[in-house]
């Protein structure tokens, strides 16, 4: 399967992304909450989102493996059922971390979706069709994207017609070329660190391959005038950038 046609992507840059949702840094609103999402909804935005697989072949709202700074236990995510994933409280609040299917059902298409799976290599397996089988009766806009090349790799397999990208990062010529290399995988867009921009990879993705460069994590008006030069979009926290659709 080739990549969507760029047409088809204008959805991915017409709104600010919040970055795992629209939260307050955790001081009063935890990343990846419920509340979180809610508030992306309310101000516009479209949502970023990190998942994890549990040990029971379930999807999770949560970014870190390990659980001692999100939840204040030791711990890996990945060796907590659905069940006990869900039991955590988050940070201060009394807030749970969502299942994707909560998630899912809370956003109701009411803003665009940006999933990035968190692999943790021989504890993933299934992780690509677990999300892609929760998107099957989606109605909505969403994409998934990884860091993780192994994953990135079932995306096509796994998720056929699921919007799919790759988060990138880095400036040295093995940087590039571990980019390149990925392109043979139909990626559809690339998420990549605003503070590495510009560089070969990404003026080729977006002038030949004719794609979308979303960027993160901007954190001001400033840092967003300096993405702007070089992609179509920002993903954000800190600050409450203008969530007009162009």
């Amino acid at each position: 399967m080739s990549a969507a046609p760029r047409d088809e992507l204008k959805w991915l840059t017409r709104r600010p992304i919040a970055h795992r949702g629209l939260h307050d840094m955790n001081k009063k609103v935890w990343e990846n909450t419920l509340p979180a999402f809610s508030a992306a909804i309310a101000g516009n935005y479209a949502i970023e989102c990190d998942v994890h697989l549990t040990k029971d072949g379930e999807v999770i709202v949560f970014h870190d493996d390990v659980l001692d700074r999100l939840a204040g236990r030791e711990g890996r995510i990945c060796d907590l059922t659905l069940a006990e994933a869900q039991a955590l409280t988050i940070g201060t609040t009394q807030d749970h971390a969502p299942s994707l299917r909560q998630m899912l059902d809370l956003v109701a298409g009411r803003v665009p979706l940006v999933i990035e799976l968190k692999g943790i290599e021989g504890q993933d397996e299934g992780l690509v069709a677990a999300v892609a089988k929760e998107l099957k009766t989606y109605q909505g806009e969403a994409a998934i994207m990884s860091f993780d090349h192994h994953l990135i790799r079932r995306f096509r397999s796994d998720a056929p017609g699921v919007v799919a990208g790759l988060t990138a990062e880095g400036t040295s010529a093995a940087d590039m070329e571990k980019h390149f290399a990925m392109l043979a995988h139909d990626v559809d867009f690339v998420s990549y660190n605003f503070h590495h921009l510009p560089n070969p990879f990404i003026s080729f993705f977006r002038t030949v391959l004719n794609r979308p460069v979303i960027t993160w994590t901007v954190r001001s008006a400033e840092e967003k005038a300096v993405s702007d030069m070089h992609a179509q979009q920002i993903t954000f926290e800190g600050f409450i950038p203008d969530s007009v659709i162009a």
